[in-house]
């Protein structure tokens, strides 16, 4: 005769918000369907007893407890505990996995499931961290596995083929359209880069396909072009509608921050905009004033642990984050960490050297070959372009070794930087007299030119 016995659990979840904000409308109508028998069902699945197919064994159905009765915040979208009791056979063994259905109208946030004993074995944890979204919109039902890893052939054979249908659901189906529910993990080739529909000048070659499938991006499902059933349409300006999967997307504490950040840049836009129609130079920094604005002026926010201690008070972040109290000025943009000590220091040797050795594209830096530099360019197209430094432009900066020596260890970008024992050391070139024009060029790879003009 087999055993059941009652087991508890406790579910971790937080409930459909709008940024921090609770929705109410979600809240008032999740009850009613908990009211109509609709509510969050979950059943456990056995990993050490298989059924008839060979599935794990099913548990009974349990569901949530007081979704009705718990109050959840107003103000923010926070975590919410709920109860559920399950009854367990001991003849099933240990359970491996959980079936979850939302029968409610609204999504919620599933973050842990954890079963507290069972019976000869203690408890499971599940850690879940995904979406749950009503079961209508799903084709198979949810399924998460016990917090344990095990390699393919490792996996049990009660839970293999649950492993199997939930890897067919992420990989998808490679076409059709993809909704926000929807959890697919697919690639496409980078088939959106023009726009036929609006002539043939904007048309665009596919990159990718069978004999080079790289780059690929991530799959959207957006519908093809009319005129071009290879390529796939695109958004339009300010249009956010891109698929992403909705365990991917920022969470609401990251989304505000991104709008507080997006709030700044507009008010950094329309105020200078507005100033600027008063301006002969339209779009431009006529001073370096007019960059440190950028960062500077306003209303130097409060600081402290008093002022840190307010803020915690404000029930959403994204009102937090437009009120920060590290000395931030109010709609500014954060002060760089180059000139938070001095304003000119991004003008020195060696924050210049820095910055182009931890640039973007650092292997443009290539070793100097030759002293002075020259150039392969054509001059009957690009003109004449003998290079202007001299050794004794530079040999002040090489800390007494000569021109041949430094040529075995300095490389050439926009300056030239002997490589010291010390680091890095910035060899300024300065020319000030009343001689004509020098043009100092210096160039890297064969296409990148660079030419500076100096009095």
């Amino acid at each position: 005769m087999e055993r059941s016995k009652r087991v508890k659990g406790r579910v971790v979840l937080m409930k459909k918000g709008v940024l921090d904000f609770h929705d109410i409308k979600a809240n008032v109508l999740d009850r009613v369907h908990e009211l109509l028998g609709k509510g969050v069902s979950l059943q456990l699945i056995s990993a050490t007893t298989p059924d008839p197919g060979l599935r794990g064994k099913l548990g009974k159905v349990a569901h949530l407890e007081r979704w009705v009765s718990t109050i959840t915040s107003l103000t923010s979208a926070t975590d919410t505990e709920f109860t559920v009791t399950f009854e367990w056979d001991e003849s099933m063994g240990v359970p491996g996995a959980f079936i979850i259905r939302n029968n409610h109208h609204s999504q919620f946030y599933l973050k842990t499931v954890t079963i507290e004993d069972i019976p000869g074995h203690g408890p499971v944890n599940f850690v879940c961290n995904s979406w749950i979204y009503p079961a209508h919109r799903y084709a198979h039902d949810r399924v998460f596995f016990a917090n344990k890893a095990y390699l393919p052939y490792q996996t049990p054979e009660p839970l293999r083929k649950f492993r199997e249908q939930e890897l067919i659901a992420l990989r998808g189906k490679g076409f059709g359209k993809l909704n926000e529910w929807d959890r697919v993990y697919d690639y496409a080739y980078y088939n959106d880069l023009g726009l036929p529909d609006d002539g043939p000048d904007y048309a665009r070659p596919v990159l990718g396909g069978s004999q080079c499938p790289y780059p690929r991006r991530g799959r959207t499902g957006r519908p093809h072009c009319k005129t071009d059933p290879k390529t796939e349409s695109r958004l339009r300006l300010l249009n956010l509608n891109v698929y992403v999967p909705r365990d991917e997307q920022f969470g609401h504490v990251k989304f505000s921050d991104f709008l507080a950040y997006s709030l700044k840049s507009v008010a950094q836009v329309l105020l200078p905009e507005i100033k600027s129609l008063c301006d002969k130079t339209i779009n431009e920094f006529d001073t370096f004033e007019d960059v440190l604005d950028i960062y500077e002026g306003s209303i130097k926010l409060p600081s402290g642990p008093l002022a840190s201690k307010l803020r915690e008070l404000v029930p959403y972040e994204l009102l937090r984050e437009l009120i920060r109290n590290d000395g931030e000025r109010f709609l500014k943009f954060p002060v760089p960490d180059v000139i938070k000590v001095s304003k000119t220091a991004w003008r020195t040797d060696e924050e210049f050297a820095r910055e182009m050795l931890a640039g973007v594209n650092p292997v443009i830096i290539r070793r100097l070959q030759e002293f002075p530099p020259a150039s392969k360019l054509d001059s009957r197209v690009y003109g004449d372009q003998t290079s202007s430094i001299r050794a004794t432009h530079i040999e002040n900066s090489l800390d007494g070794l000569t021109i041949d020596e430094v040529l075995i260890r300095i490389y050439e970008a926009r300056t030239l930087q002997p490589l010291v024992v010390s680091g890095v050391r910035h060899v300024s070139v300065s020319v000030s007299d009343t001689s004509p024009v020098l043009r100092f060029i210096f160039w890297t790879l064969w296409v990148f030119t660079c030419s500076v003009s100096c009095p």
